[in-house]
C-alpha cells in the first residue's frame, strides 16, 4: 500500500502538512479532506449557540433550517426564473407595512441587513431633499443629517460615503436618547432628515419620536420646511409592535417616512436579512430605482447589492406565517420576563442600580454599579482600565477588552439557545479614528475612592434573554464581569 493510500485510509495529509493559506493550491483534494480541513479550522472558533453576546439569531426550527438549506442555490435577484421568491419578498414588505401602520399602498425591499437598509433609506432622504431644493431653484451642495450619539456606526458611514454633514446630538449625564429640544437647534433648510432610534445600543430605549414628529410638523407649518423622520428600528421594530402596540413611533406619526428593521435580530432569522419600508410609494426617490433586463425580463432594482440568495427571505416569511402576532408577542414577552427577573435579582443584590426599567425598551435592562454611577464609567459608558478615554475629540470611551457571560440550563430535546441581538456598551461598535465628528457620552469627573470592580471598571450593562422557567439558582457572575448576557430559547413558539 502506498503512502497516498495510507493517508486515504487512516487520515489525511493535513495532520502533518500545513493547510493552504498563502498561495492558490496547485492541486485539489478529496471532498472529505476539504470538509475536514474547514471543519477542523472552525473547531477553534466560538460556538454560535454559546455566544450570548451575539447580535443575531443563532437557532431556528428544523423546518426553517430545511427550507433554508434547500434554497441556498436560489438567486433572489433573478425574478424571471424565481418569481415566487420575489412575490414572497413583497408579501413580507406588505406584512411589515401593515405592522408599522402604513396608511395605504407602499413600497419597500429586502436588504442584507439594517446597514444596507439604512444606506438606501438615507439616500432616498438625500435625493428627495435635492428634488425639493432643485424645484425651488436653491443650492444642493450642503446637505446635513441630524441624529443622536445613540445610533449605529452605519449612520456616520453614510454621511462620510455620500458627502452629508452629520449633526450629532451628544449624549450626556443621565440622558441616553434624544428629543425635540435636541433636534430643533440643528435644523435648517439643508437638513435632509432626522434619525430616531427605536431600541438604542446603550440602554434599549427609544428616542422621543412623538416629540420630534410634533416639532417637525410645526417646522413645516411655520418655516415651510418638510423634514422627514427615518426610524432606525434595527432591533426595536420587531419588539414595539408586540410589547407596546399602543405606542406611536411608526407611520401613525405624519413625518415618519421610512423605517428599517433587521430580520436577523428580533425578527428571529439567521444572519443576512433586513428590511426597508416606506410610508408611501412617493417617499422613495424614483432616481434611485434602476431597471435592467439582462436576466430574462425587465425588473426594477433598488439595492446596493445584486445577486443574493433567496433563503433568508423565505425564512423570514416562514417566521411570519409560523408565529403571527400571537407567536411574536409570546416570544417578546418571554424575553422581557427573563430580563426583568435578572434585573430584579441584580437590584436586590444591592450592588447594581437598574436604569430606566420603568420605560419602554427592548427586552433587556441596563444597570450601573450601585453608588458609583457618577464615576467615569457608567452604564452605557464603560470605563477603561488603560486610563481616560482617548483624546480624539470624539468624547467616546474605549470599548472594554472582554465581556463575561452568565447562563443557565437551556432545557432538553432539540431546543437550542438563540442570541437575539442587542449590542451593549461593553462592546462598543468600533474605536474611531482621531478627528471623528462623533460625540457620545462625555467622561464624568473622577471622584474620591477606589475604582469599582477589578481594573477600575465601574460601568456594567446587564441583559438576560433566556427561556422561560429557567431563572433561579444561577451562579453569580464573577466580580470582573462587566456584561452579563443571556440567550432566549425560542421553544415551540418560534
Amino acid at each position: 500500500m502506498t503512502k497516498r493510500d495510507d493517508s486515504a485510509l487512516f487520515g489525511n495529509r493535513f495532520l502533518t502538512v500545513p493547510a493552504p493559506s498563502e498561495t492558490f493550491p496547485e492541486e485539489g483534494m478529496a471532498a472529505t479532506d476539504a470538509m475536514r480541513l474547514v471543519d477542523v479550522d472552525l473547531a477553534m472558533e466560538g460556538d454560535p449557540q454559546r455566544n450570548l453576546a451575539t447580535f443575531v439569531t443563532t437557532w431556528m426550527e428544523p423546518e426553517a433550517q430545511r427550507l433554508i438549506a434547500e434554497n441556498l442555490h436560489r438567486n433572489f435577484i433573478d425574478h424571471a426564473e424565481y418569481p415566487i421568491s420575489a412575490e414572497i419578498e413583497q408579501r413580507c414588505v406588505r406584512m411589515l407595512a401593515d405592522l408599522f401602520h402604513a396608511p395605504g399602498r407602499t413600497t419597500g425591499c429586502r436588504t442584507q441587513g439594517s446597514s444596507e437598509a439604512i444606506m438606501l433609506g438615507a439616500l432616498s432622504l438625500k435625493w428627495k431633499w435635492r428634488e425639493r431644493r432643485q424645484a425651488a431653484g436653491l443650492s444642493t451642495d450642503r446637505p446635513n443629517l441630524v441624529f443622536g450619539g445613540d445610533v449605529h456606526v452605519v449612520w456616520e458611514k453614510f454621511c462620510r460615503y455620500f458627502d452629508v454633514e452629520p449633526r450629532i446630538v451628544p449624549l450626556a449625564e443621565d440622558k441616553y436618547t434624544i428629543g425635540p429640544e435636541d433636534v430643533e437647534p440643528r435644523l435648517d433648510e439643508n437638513t435632509i432628515g432626522v434619525v430616531a432610534v427605536l431600541g438604542t445600543t446603550f440602554t434599549g430605549h427609544k428616542d422621543d419620536v412623538v416629540g420630534i414628529d410634533k416639532l417637525l410638523r410645526d417646522v413645516r407649518k411655520k418655516r415651510d420646511l418638510d423634514i422627514p423622520i427615518h426610524v432606525d428600528g434595527a432591533s426595536g421594530a420587531f419588539v414595539w409592535p408586540f410589547l407596546y402596540p399602543n405606542s406611536k413611533w411608526d407611520f401613525r406619526l405624519e413625518q415618519v417616512r421610512s423605517i428599517n428593521v433587521s430580520g436577523h435580530k428580533y425578527g428571529l432569522v439567521y444572519p443576512g436579512i433586513g428590511w426597508l419600508i416606506f410610508r408611501e410609494e412617493a417617499d422613495l426617490a424614483k432616481d434611485l430605482v434602476f431597471y435592467e433586463n439582462y436576466l430574462g425580463k425587465t425588473d426594477a432594482t433598488f439595492t446596493l447589492n445584486f445577486s443574493t440568495g433567496a433563503s433568508m427571505v423565505l425564512a423570514q416569511y416562514y417566521n411570519f406565517v409560523r408565529l403571527g402576532r400571537q407567536g411574536y408577542t409570546y416570544v417578546m414577552k418571554a424575553m422581557q420576563e427573563n430580563a426583568r427577573a435578572l434585573a430584579d435579582n441584580l437590584r436586590d443584590s444591592g450592588r447594581f442600580e437598574v436604569i430606566g426599567s420603568d420605560l419602554e425598551q427592548l427586552p433587556r435592562h441596563t444597570a450601573g454599579v450601585a453608588g458609583r454611577r457618577r464615576r467615569r464609567g457608567r452604564a452605557g459608558c464603560p470605563a477603561d482600565t488603560n486610563g481616560p478615554p482617548p483624546a480624539t475629540g470624539s468624547g467616546r470611551p474605549r470599548p472594554l477588552q472582554s465581556a463575561h457571560a452568565l447562563r443557565g440550563p437551556h432545557g432538553s430535546g432539540d431546543r437550542h439557545p438563540s442570541g437575539h441581538r442587542r449590542r451593549f456598551p461593553a462592546q462598543v461598535d468600533e474605536v474611531r479614528e482621531a478627528g471623528s465628528p462623533r460625540s457620545r457620552l462625555p467622561p464624568a469627573p473622577r471622584r474620591g475612592g477606589t475604582a469599582a470592580g477589578p481594573g477600575g471598571r465601574s460601568g456594567a450593562t446587564i441583559s438576560w434573554r433566556h427561556r422561560a422557567g429557567a431563572r433561579r439558582g444561577r451562579r453569580a457572575p464573577p466580580r470582573s464581569a462587566r456584561s452579563v448576557h443571556g440567550a432566549k430559547e425560542p421553544g415551540c413558539a418560534c
